[in-house]
């Protein structure tokens, strides 16, 4: 049971992301956390992923996500927003949801600004 209000979570495990704080990251995982990109590809795991945001972080030392709205139901939350590879870098416009379970990530997942996702996620 979520403790912490879920958006203040996803909040955290971004600002993580941000920073490139790997274990502020791992720490806000689920032991089974999975994240799943654009490609509905699944990486499951908290070793796993602690591995891949690390070579992450090295291929692409200027990313950064920005949040424009946030929204949740239950355990559920939506962001709309963008991501920035580089720096002066046109913006990657993104969905992400994040999924909590008692304070944790148990899934994050990425997914592209298209009419139908939000639609689909309620953000029309």
């Amino acid at each position: 049971m979520n403790k912490r209000d879920p958006e203040l979570t996803t909040l955290m495990f971004n600002e993580c992301i941000n920073a490139r704080d790997l274990k502020g990251l791992v720490a806000l995982m689920a032991d089974d956390h999975t994240f799943i990109d654009r490609n509905d590809d699944r990486h499951a795991g908290k070793d796993r992923m602690s591995r891949g945001w690390s070579e992450f972080f090295d291929e692409f030392p200027d990313y950064r996500n920005t949040f424009v709205r946030i929204q949740s139901r239950d355990d559920l939350v939506v962001v709309l927003g963008y991501a920035e590879w580089t720096v002066g870098g046109d913006p990657d416009h993104v969905i992400w949801t994040a999924t909590i379970r008692d304070d944790l990530v148990a899934e994050w997942r990425v997914l592209s600004d298209t009419e139908a996702n939000r639609e689909l996620l309620g953000l029309m």
